[in-house]
């Protein structure tokens, strides 16, 4: 008789073939003003907020964007609290992360309740053997089951969603999806749907004839027919208008195109691979997408993790990167093992975006080190390295509530951060603000909080 499978793990099929195991389970909406809505864990995850690009959507006003997550390990299904303002509940008791019973849960946030339900099925994901797909690196299972996708993908002219958090990678990943590719020889354009105004988009995409619109003083050829031959790459797909839907739904289907303004069609060769942030499902269940334009653009869909869900990964990125930025210095030399612990510790609600930032900054302002740039403070790092320096402050920290000793830190490392930035920049907020890549009213709102002052705005 063979052993039970753990919740998720590793499988070795034959050679070096191997195969990611994840055991299945649903998410319920019990009571509240979402009832009835339902989410399955997507490959091993299901991230539950108010955010559009949760898995499970909430209108509930008293939970946050990202309220909780539940991950599957080799220990079971593990929640972790997002830091949310009025926690998260399993059976009464506020957790900020807890292994949930192997029988299921209930769940409160605010003024909704779920039950959380494991199944016996479980799905087999094969994993590639690369540990890099173009300029993406990752030796985690989760992103190795993404290679496995984007290499079949890469073999075919099939249309691609790409899915995931922003700061994922999709711009990444599509574009090597489209250098792997028979394609390589072609151009790859890309089309930011939610950067272009709703009355440019249309022109953009399928190009214009001279006089068809007030502006357009020439003809213009669209993103699609400069895409010829090659791949276009749709960025924020779910930002589309809804009366713009159909025109692309029928491009994906006949492959033709009609600028604005003409009379003439013209068949083009195109590959397209988009990319969202938001839950199409959902949107296409609210009357905000097309059900059909969904299938059409998810013939093949890639669900890319948050960095959190592969902390492994960190040190790989972290050092790629520096070497990146700084092409003639070893990166060891400046990420030393104690600062790519931070890193994999963290968080990154930014993703890899959020990371290749910091880095930017560790190799511009050294001075300020990656602990405080992370809010991470140097008596509570001492603390948990035995010999170095002073346990005094981690203890005291330790007689407090979480989300108590939470705060202290994060204030404390606020208040230092902004007023050593203020110093670099002479006082001038706006200077400030954009050396650390915040708007100015998030900095303002920090001087106002510690109390700083004598500040110029710029």
């Amino acid at each position: 008789m063979g052993r039970d499978l753990l919740p998720t793990e590793i499988i070795r099929q034959s050679g070096e073939d191997e195969q990611l195991v994840i055991q299945e389970a649903e998410l319920a909406v019990t009571a509240g003003p979402d009832r009835g809505r339902k989410a399955g864990l997507r490959q091993g995850t299901v991230v539950v907020g108010t955010d559009p690009c949760c898995d499970l959507v909430l209108s509930d006003p008293a939970v946050s964007r990202r309220q909780f997550e539940i991950q599957t390990t080799p220990d079971g299904f593990r929640l972790r609290d997002g830091g949310s303002t009025n926690g998260t509940f399993i059976d009464r008791l506020r957790v900020t992360e807890a292994v949930l019973p192997p029988g299921g849960a209930r769940i409160q946030v605010g003024r909704t309740r779920m039950k959380f339900a494991p199944r016996d099925e479980r799905r087999s994901f094969p994993l590639s053997r690369r540990r890099r797909f173009g300029a993406l690196l990752g030796e985690s299972p989760a992103m190795r089951l993404c290679f496995a996708l984007l290499e079949r993908a890469a073999e075919t002219s099939s249309t691609v969603l790409l899915e995931g958090e922003s700061g994922t990678g999709k711009e990444v990943a599509a574009e090597s999806l489209h250098r792997l590719s028979p394609r390589t020889d072609g151009p790859f354009e890309v089309v930011d749907c939610g950067a272009i105004a709703p009355s440019l988009i249309e022109s953009e995409l399928f190009g214009h004839e001279k006089g068809a619109f007030t502006g357009a003083t020439a003809t213009a050829r669209g993103a699609l027919e400069r895409a010829d031959g090659g791949t276009l790459f749709l960025d924020e797909v779910g930002e589309l208008a809804l009366d713009l839907q159909p025109r692309l739904l029928r491009f994906l289907e006949k492959r033709e195109i009609r600028r604005l303004g003409g009379r003439e069609t013209r068949e083009v060769d195109v590959r397209v691979v988009a990319a969202t942030n938001r839950r199409l499902e959902d949107m296409v269940r609210d009357g905000r997408f097309r059900e059909d334009l969904f299938f059409r653009l998810a013939v093949i869909r890639v669900q890319l993790p948050a960095l959190r869900h592969r902390r492994d990964d960190v040190p790989v990125i972290a050092l790629e990167l520096a070497r990146r930025l700084r092409p003639d210095v070893d990166p060891r030399a400046w990420l030393d093992p104690g600062t790519l612990e931070v890193f994999a510790g963290h968080d990154w609600p930014g993703n890899v975006r959020e990371l290749r930032n910091v880095i930017e900054r560790l190799a511009a302002l050294p001075e300020i080190g990656a602990r405080a740039l992370l809010g991470v403070r140097d008596d509570v790092a001492a603390e948990e390295r035995p010999g170095e320096g002073t346990a005094d402050a981690g203890e005291s920290l330790a007689e407090l509530p979480y989300h108590e000793a939470k705060e202290r830190v994060l204030g404390d490392f606020e208040r230092r951060y902004v007023a050593r930035l203020l110093e670099l920049e002479q006082g001038v907020v706006a200077r400030a603000a954009g050396r650390a890549g915040v708007p100015r009213q998030t900095l303002f709102r920090l001087i106002r909080k510690h109390g700083l002052s004598g500040l110029r705005k710029g």
